[in-house]
């Protein structure tokens, strides 16, 4: 098909489901993809949770990189069928809409945003020790990474840096996620093949070794398993678990993005399997380099610093850029994704403010305003690393972990938020094919629609569970978690929400715009109404 011809296409089932096309439809498969991919960000999850995971399951724990790959599969391809039948900006709001109800639907983009905004803060946060190794190396500045005031003005330079490239253009974003998956490929197998050269310290028959982390007297953590690794691994997988989503932005690039209903589906599952692919060869070739002597205990206290510390100087100060690339285009591809649901969210009178939020800039055609009130919210919870008790601080029988900012506190929600919205969306596909829903989409599942959703769902709702689960503050999940505090937040997040929902009815603006021509007017599903434009 020609791509004016599909163009039109996709505007036409976009102006179907009752919404004129605004963006610009600028985005090819691979910008698509690169979006989705460093979203997903192997390296930043890598750097960032390599210590755990080995803290936690020893060398053996690369294994289980596959599993949340795999479970994730079957939601890509749920995702991707839902994704070709509507593609539109919001993805998980929108398929969730459209498939239950206009009260479901919000709830999950509610859940969804914030996880979303959240995720933005802790990513950009989450550079400051690599920026400020690196401004020592090169100016010799003794920035403090702890420090409340590094931590804030190297947040907002960065948040400023990724707003500007988002809000000029989303050919502006891709590019930058483009270059993002090149920084990727150097930062996952290219360091591999150079730790490799250099010389690793241990055979591959190490990777199947726990080296007895399931033991409290071996645990570096000092984390008791007693002595089971099936318990070790149960807290080690969190490590991929909070690595290997990211891939549905896609969807939330839609309407940006040429043949969406073939070029989303396939980049969701692309990105999730060469994020697989690049993740573990990275794991595996930092674990291989580890010391020869005590290896998991110098690498929890050495970090992966400390395993890169044998390679020249030069080179680290290199790898310290690619590392923070990867951070800059991981974040901005995050906080494009939540710029498209907001808009989504405020083109459908969903969000106070709504007519102001849903402005696209005419320029640049992008929705400039959403994503200037996203910066906004990410810049407010960064400021929360100010709160820092220095004692335990109870409420009724939760216990808030002292010298624990609250950022640190709310990260765990930026992965469980995700896991509630992926969860009550696969269960939302599952509802409208039990009504009689038949997707039209360019990607479909066919047959295979109920046992890849039931998979998909049970996968994600027993992930959901074992990070949320509260085994205590001294349990290892407790690093995850931190006991109640995780359940805490997403409680607090949906007692507002419920709220608003309940006060403001945001949901009577949405059942506006839940008309898809594709379901003939008058031939009501059961439990919900088909409504007209």
């Amino acid at each position: 098909m020609e791509p004016v011809a599909t163009a039109a296409s996709e505007d036409a089932r976009l102006e179907s489901l009752g919404y004129q096309p605004q963006l610009n439809r600028v985005l090819g498969m691979f910008s698509n993809f690169a979006v989705a991919f460093t979203y997903l960000s192997p390296m930043v999850g890598i750097y960032s949770l390599f210590v755990l995971g080995v803290g936690t399951g020893g060398p053996a724990y690369v294994w289980l990189t596959f599993l949340p790959v795999a479970g994730m599969l079957f939601v890509a391809l749920v995702f991707g069928e839902l994704a070709s039948h509507y593609p539109v900006a919001g993805a998980l709001f929108q398929y969730s809409k459209f498939n239950v109800g206009p009260r479901f639907g919000w709830l999950v983009g509610w859940f969804y945003g914030f996880a979303l905004l959240i995720t933005v803060a802790s990513v950009d946060t989450g550079v400051v020790s690599y920026v400020t190794a690196l401004t020592h190396n090169w100016f010799h500045w003794k920035l403090n990474p702890a420090g409340h005031g590094t931590i804030l003005m190297i947040t907002i330079i960065l948040l400023a840096i990724q707003t500007t490239v988002n809000v000029t253009g989303a050919k502006i974003m891709a590019d930058v996620a483009k270059f993002g998956v090149y920084v990727e490929i150097l930062g996952t197998l290219g360091i591999a093949i150079i730790l490799a050269i250099h010389g690793f310290h241990h055979s591959l028959g190490f990777l199947f070794s726990t080296q007895g982390v399931q033991h409290v007297k071996h645990n570096p953590l000092g984390l008791n398993f007693h002595g089971s690794w099936l318990s070790a691994a149960l807290v080690s997988v969190l490590a991929p678990v909070y690595i290997f989503y990211g891939f549905e932005s896609a969807g939330d690039i839609s309407e940006e993005t040429r043949d969406a209903g073939r070029t989303v589906p396939r980049a969701m599952r692309q990105a999730l399997i060469w994020g697989g692919i690049a993740s573990f060869i990275l794991t595996a070739g930092l674990l291989l380099a580890m010391a020869k002597h005590n290896p998991v205990g110098a690498a929890v206290s050495g970090g992966v610093a400390g395993i890169l510390g044998q390679l020249p100087s030069w080179l680290q100060d290199v790898l310290l850029l690619l590392i923070i690339f990867a951070f800059f285009s991981c974040g901005s591809s995050v906080q494009g994704a939540g710029g498209r649901l907001a808009f989504s969210f405020a083109r459908d009178g969903a969000l106070p403010g709504a007519s102001w939020i849903a402005r696209v800039n005419q320029r640049f055609k992008t929705p400039a305003n959403a994503i200037l009130m996203g910066t906004v919210i990410t810049v407010l919870f960064a400021l929360l690393v100010y709160i820092n008790p220095g004692s335990n601080y109870h409420i009724w029988f939760v216990t808030y972990p002292a010298h624990v900012n609250a950022l640190v506190a709310l990260v765990s929600f930026g992965v469980s938020g995700i896991y509630l919205s992926f969860l009550l969306t696969v269960v939302g596909s599952m509802i409208a094919r039990w009504r009689g829903w038949i997707p039209e989409g360019r990607f479909r599942l066919g047959k295979w629609g109920w046992p890849v959703s039931i998979i998909g769902a049970a996968y994600l709702a027993a992930m959901f569970v074992n990070v949320i689960y509260p085994s205590g503050l001294s349990s290892p999940r407790g690093y995850f978690n931190l006991d109640w505090i995780t359940l805490a937040v997403i409680f607090v997040i949906a007692v507002v929400g419920g709220a608003y929902l309940l006060l403001g009815r945001p949901d009577k603006n949405v059942q506006r715009h839940i008309h898809d021509a594709l379901e003939p007017a008058g031939a009501e599903l059961p439990g919900r109404a088909v409504t007209t434009p």
